[in-house]
């Protein structure tokens, strides 16, 4: 395969799982030389998400995108959102006719039920229609493709995720104040009500909390809870060089499919501090880079007496690389499944 479109209605200015990834793995591919695309809301006049502005919706109708998709000219089509965008992107190619696969990178269900009073069955129902219109939808975990499984998805495809082991690692010194009370606990992410931030901060630790990160939730925060030191978004080797400077790093999420920022702060040496939920419980696990328990507070606490090396080292077991190759494997599947599918069809006439 020589060339991918992506479409994507997640991307700059955001600053988050979703946007990196789909960084890292173009940058991968692009490295064994597969052309890659983006179509984005960067093409179009767009509107704030409500209740969440910096997410920006595209203007814009199914003949611009079907033109777009045209003009591109690529082997195949991924659809990596399910926004205004990834909709109208699967709209033209199921009228055409064309394979195209989708990922599914955030428990949409669980984030919309946070904020409005949907039923989580209601946005299950619509998301599986969606995703089963394609050749194969792409699942970072074990866990996300059992629980997807089960309520009805199909053609389930793994790809898993990597890290960026030169940038993130052990640095010495520390970028943190120096007058912060050690030990160090700190969270790095969005700072939104579905990230559940607030579990994190209510806990009775001693030493320092800090918060690394920006979003909607960020100036409430940091007036409910002025003991705690929040920097703000960081980026590059600032944001490794914070990582580096825990140690611990405390994931309250109950929502998250995967959580890059776990291989992150493992690759700079920080133990991981979690519930045993999807996500942690796949890329934590039974490994001994972290503690995972319904008790965030003990999780923690154990936490301290992790092995910074011993962090790094299970990072390394996820590369870009690795990840990027999976995504194009998957992509080849789906086409292939559509045209043994099509194949049939003709048969059958």
């Amino acid at each position: 395969m020589s060339s991918i479109l992506i479409v994507t209605d997640a991307w700059h200015p955001q600053i988050n799982g979703v946007v990196r990834s789909l960084e890292r793995t173009a940058e991968a591919l692009v490295a064994t030389g597969v052309r890659v695309e983006f179509l984005s809301p960067q093409a179009f006049r767009t509107l704030p998400c409500p209740t969440y502005p910096e997410i920006r919706l595209s203007l814009t109708h199914r003949g611009v995108v079907r033109r777009m998709i045209r003009d591109y000219d690529c082997e195949h089509l991924h659809i990596a959102t399910e926004g205004p965008l990834g909709i109208l992107a699967a709209s033209v190619a199921n009228k055409l006719g064309e394979p195209f696969t989708t990922s599914y990178h955030t428990r949409f269900p669980e984030y919309v039920s946070a904020r409005l009073p949907v039923p989580l069955s209601w946005s299950y129902s619509w998301l599986r229609r969606f995703h089963n219109s394609g050749s194969g939808c792409m699942v970072a975990t074990r866990s996300l493709e059992n629980d997807l499984r089960a309520r009805g998805f199909k053609n389930l495809m793994r790809w898993s995720r990597g890290v960026d082991e030169k940038l993130f690692k052990p640095y010495e010194g520390s970028v943190l104040p120096d007058d912060l009370p050690r030990p160090v606990f700190m969270y790095v992410g969005r700072v939104a009500v579905e990230k559940n931030i607030k579990a994190f901060l209510d806990l009775k630790l001693p030493g320092s909390k800090v918060v690394v990160g920006g979003g909607p939730q960020l100036e409430a925060l940091r007036r409910e809870y002025p003991d705690t030191l929040f920097t703000g978004s960081k980026l590059g080797e600032d944001l490794a060089r914070h990582y580096s400077a825990a140690d611990v790093f405390v994931f309250p999420s109950l929502t998250d499919t995967f959580g890059n920022v776990l291989l992150e702060a493992l690759a700079c040496g920080v133990p991981v501090a979690a519930y045993p939920v999807m996500g942690p419980l796949d890329v934590i696990g039974d490994t001994g880079a972290g503690v995972l328990s319904e008790n965030l507070q003990e999780a923690a606490e154990k936490a301290l007496d992790i092995p910074r090396d011993h962090c790094r080292k299970i990072a390394l077991n996820y590369t870009w690389a690795a990840s990027a190759q999976q995504f194009l494997d998957n992509c080849i599947a789906a086409r292939d499944i559509h045209n043994n599918l099509a194949g049939r069809a003709k048969a059958a006439e």
